[in-house]
């Protein structure tokens, strides 16, 4: 019998981040860093984004939304079964579905079991389409499992394309660089995952989270991946892999989900009027422990917000966390308008319910500024979020004036 001898009389030696694979008897080492290199995938795309510069900027406030996580818990822990592989959460804008999908990718990253996550975002470049989604996908699937490397680099080697953006088709991207990966290592002896502290012939599946599919600007691009995913799934009804899904309600993506494969699950049917109570009752006394002016408030007047306000506050809301958070920062954390969050609370309770009303009266408080005009009507309408050094090229203004108009708009635009 021949003996196969690895690295003899070798000292000192170590590999690390790649994977091995013995072809015609050579051992060829594929780094995962370099495939990274190779795929060039959207790096601010998943849930380890900086949220603050790569929105949406959302996450859940402890002890909200347990029971709808629950639930998608319990659905990503159960048993591998041919239809319920995709797990499709729809709602209103801001009904708090980027949050939910915050919170899950960090369960399952901590679990390791988190295969991928992309959040989509509308105007915001390659995010907003599906040009480099297959191989941000791919290379973030490089990393949890490397054994998928060799696969994903041959899949490159025989169709240099898949590198080459709108090239090859979607359907062929995702099938080589994505799902047959995937397979060919979950299709080998060893068992990808199993639960924490045993083994188990069942292994729990893998998950990858897609935030905001309604963001992405590419529709046809989006029933593509829809499709190529079900029919991946239909033809391998056992595999441990499973998606989850956020979206808008919209007929072409709801036309493509509403089939017996997929759990559809509609957030607004799930109450929110508790979550919402805590996640205001927290900012308000973060803000509180922070703010001089709310202590000295408090230590004078009592309790603020009183238990009146708090519940008007609530009712005001009407459910919507979008909403809520908005008007929670329009109270707390809005400046330079000569108010305290006191004078501002009871101004917010008389705008109208919605967006629209909040958004106007906080526009109406600084359309007096110098150059209000130029920075609104160039930030609608650009199909791409403006940094303010760009404003400031744009229109040839300082940045002092530009800020100045930006300054007391923050609780209902992102500035960076």
């Amino acid at each position: 019998m021949a003996t196969v001898q690895f690295l003899p009389n070798a000292n000192g030696v170590g590999i690390s981040n790649s994977t091995l694979l013995i072809a015609g008897g050579n051992i060829v080492q594929q780094s995962v860093p370099d495939l990274h290199v190779r795929l060039q995938p959207i790096l601010d795309a998943s849930h380890t984004r900086n949220r603050k510069t790569s929105p949406p900027d959302s996450m859940c406030q402890r002890g909200t939304r347990t029971k709808v996580i629950k639930g998608i818990t319990v659905w990503a822990d159960s048993e591998i079964e041919a239809d319920n592989h995709v797990y499709c959460l729809y709602g209103t804008v801001g009904s708090g579905k980027s949050s939910i999908a915050q919170a899950v990718s960090g369960k399952y990253h901590g679990a390791g079991r988190l295969l991928a996550s992309h959040y989509f975002f509308r105007g915001s470049g390659e995010r907003s389409t599906m040009a480099r989604f297959a191989v941000t996908l791919a290379s973030q699937m490089a990393t949890v499992i490397p054994e998928t490397v060799p696969f994903i680099e041959a899949a490159l080697t025989s169709h240099p394309g898949l590198l080459k953006p709108g090239t090859l088709s979607l359907e062929f991207q995702l099938r080589n660089l994505v799902f047959e990966p995937f397979k060919a290592v979950a299709d080998s002896s060893s068992p990808l995952s199993s639960p924490p502290g045993k083994t188990s012939p069942n292994p729990l599946p893998f998950l990858v989270v897609i935030d905001g599919l309604d963001e992405c600007e590419d529709k046809e691009g989006m029933e593509t991946f829809i499709d190529s995913m079900l029919e991946f799934f239909e033809a391998n009804p056992t595999i441990p892999l499973r998606f989850f899904i956020t979206t808008r309600v919209e007929q072409h993506i709801q036309d493509h989900l509403e089939v017996p494969e997929v759990i559809l699950d509609n957030l607004d049917r799930h109450e929110s009027r508790h979550d919402i109570e805590m996640f205001v009752e927290a900012e308000f006394e973060r803000e509180a422990k922070r703010n001089r002016v709310i202590r000295a408030y408090i230590a004078q007047h009592g309790n603020w917000p009183t238990a009146d306000h708090r519940h008007q506050l609530i009712g005001h809301i009407k459910g919507s966390f979008i909403f809520a958070s908005t008007l929670v920062k329009y109270i707390l954390w809005n400046k330079g308008d000569g108010l305290t969050p006191m004078d501002r609370l009871p101004l917010a309770l008389d705008m109208n319910p919605g967006l629209d009303g909040l958004y106007t009266q906080t526009l109406a408080r600084v359309e007096h500024l110098p150059h209000f005009m130029d920075v609104i009507s160039t930030i609608t309408l650009t199909d791409e979020p403006f940094s303010i050094s760009q404003l400031t090229g744009v229109l040839q203004i300082k940045t002092f004036k530009v800020l100045q108009v930006l300054v007391d708009l923050q609780s209902i635009i992102q500035t960076f």
